[in-house]
């Protein structure tokens, strides 16, 4: 007789089925599990074996035999040791197998009989719905998969804090509770708010183009002038996620194992990486190709600071995203496609001192070492960064100024306003915002005049715009005029933009 279980295999994004078969035979006493297992999975054994002692279970004297089908398809990860156990229990009887047929089973097992939590639970819960299955899954993860399965009439979730409680279950003894429903919890922002940032007007009003409308924005200024600062209060002013961004931005936590006690949260991600970070660890990749803080920071703000201090094919390898809102990771037997719609803040000194525009305090290299450290960067980088402000340092009469009026509820009510004109604008099209929207869709009559047409064809020719940088001037000044609150993008709109812009420099 072979047991059967349901598990899944992570993929991407995606969850594949992966069949999980138990079979004892008679012959010499041995554990074996075939079907491409890594390490984790083989390892199994070992915790399948407490597991069982610590529910007072003797495995039994036969050659076991798993088998994870299908078998050309790499099985990688502990959610495995549920699965398994479940399925040589139906192979000894314990449990009916009938019960588990209807069921997708993901979790870790510990050496006493606790179901710990495994990275992809709302993956698995999300692949049971679609095959018109329950979930069995650790209790720590029941709220996440009880929040998908509201979406899916009829799906059953069991969350079992242990294996004997949820032997018990099986078995009718002892039924479990269903779990409660996460709640998408609201924006909790501590940050700093923009009305501590004392001065810096223009760069101020450049960070709320940039939120309003999902645009790349470079700062570059001397060290201490409040570049990170402002970044770290650009999340204070976004609107929150719906609750479609919101699943989309659970999925990629979930999987890479960061949505703590299945709190869903509608707050917009924020990853600031350290510029020693490899470009695995940026755009993905890495032995099972996990998802990189490029995708961990989709639908939200990915924020490098010292931007010419990172590996040049690090950032170059962020190109593609930032132009296709996606991250392919190839390998030799593996191949997965992560979403990266981000946004792009980066935060850069003019020169390695940092004190470029201060002859007093600037070195004796300047100011040819301006050229050599912002080369750095390259050109096509450059290209794809709509928004550029250079941050002079902040002088000692601004800050003896009392705090400024406006504070960061009040530039987001306008950001939230302008969102609104761009949501009700690219309804049914795969665009959101103003930085993700066709240079078609925004040279209509209806929404660009003749004069700004003009002057923009002007200023490419001027300012030798690449075509990439056109369309991205032309985002930008619809931004300025959602803002506004204008119907159409007018010369003024186009001239603040262009204002914006920078030309690329030589690599």
């Amino acid at each position: 007789m072979v047991a059967r279980m349901a598990t899944v295999a992570y993929v991407g994004l995606e969850a594949r089925p992966v069949d999980v078969q138990v079979q004892l035979t008679s012959g010499m006493v041995s554990f074996v599990v075939v079907g491409l297992p890594d390490k984790a999975v083989k390892e199994s054994r070992d915790r399948v074996t407490a597991a069982f002692a610590a529910l007072g279970l003797a495995m039994p004297a036969k050659k076991i035999t798993v088998n994870l089908a299908p078998a050309d398809l790499e099985k990688a990860g502990s959610h495995y040791d549920l699965p398994i156990a479940l399925g040589l229990l139906a192979a000894m009887g314990v449990v009916d197998a009938e019960s588990l047929a209807h069921f997708v089973a993901v979790g870790e097992l510990s050496l006493d009989g606790r179901i710990s939590p495994s990275p992809g639970v709302l993956l698995a819960a999300m692949h049971a719905a679609g095959r018109g299955l329950g979930l069995i899954c650790p209790a720590a993860q029941g709220p996440e998969a009880a929040w998908l399965a509201g979406t899916a009439d009829g799906m059953e979730v069991v969350a079992a804090p242990d294996l004997h409680a949820l032997v018990a279950h099986l078995k009718g003894n002892e039924p479990l509770p269903p779990p409660d429903p996460a709640k998408l919890e609201a924006r909790a922002f501590s940050g700093p708010d923009l009305g501590d940032v004392k001065g810096q007007e223009t760069p101020k009003r450049t960070l709320e183009i940039a939120a309003a409308g999902g645009h790349a924005l470079l700062m570059c200024g001397p060290p201490g002038a409040g570049k990170s600062m402002m970044a770290a209060a650009l999340p204070g002013i976004l609107p929150d996620l719906t609750t479609a961004e919101a699943l989309e931005v659970a999925m990629i936590a979930s999987l890479a194992g960061s949505l703590e006690g299945g709190r869903i949260a509608r707050a917009r991600p924020f990853r600031a990486p350290h510029h020693s970070a490899s470009m695995p660890a940026l755009v993905g990749g890495g032995v099972k190709a996990r998802p990189g803080e490029v995708s961990l920071a989709h639908l939200g703000v990915l924020f490098l600071d010292e931007l010419p201090e990172f590996q040049r094919g690090a950032l170059d390898a962020l190109r593609q995203p930032l132009e296709r809102g996606e991250v392919e990771v190839a390998r030799a037997a593996l191949h997965v496609t992560y979403p990266a719609r981000v946004q792009l803040i980066a935060a850069m000194n003019p020169c390695r001192c940092g004190h470029l525009a201060d002859a007093a305090l600037a070195c004796s290299r300047a100011p040819r070492c301006a050229g050599d450290y912002q080369s750095r960067i390259s050109g096509p980088l450059i290209d794809r960064i709509d928004l550029f402000v250079d941050i002079e340092a902040v002088k000692a009469s601004d800050l003896a100024l009392p705090p400024p009026a406006e504070r960061s509820a009040d530039v987001a009510a306008r950001v939230s306003a302008a969102r609104a004109l761009q949501s009700a604008r690219y309804a049914g099209t795969p665009a959101r915002t103003n930085a993700e929207a066709e240079g078609k869709q925004l040279e209509t009559p209806d929404l660009l005049s003749e004069d700004a047409r003009q002057l923009l064809t002007r200023a490419a020719e001027s300012m030798k715009l690449s075509a990439r940088a056109w369309t991205r001037v032309l985002r930008v000044a619809r931004t300025i005029a959602d803002l506004a609150g204008d119907a159409q993008t007018g010369r003024a709109h186009v001239a603040e933009a262009l204002s914006y812009r920078r030309r690329a420099p030589q690599s």
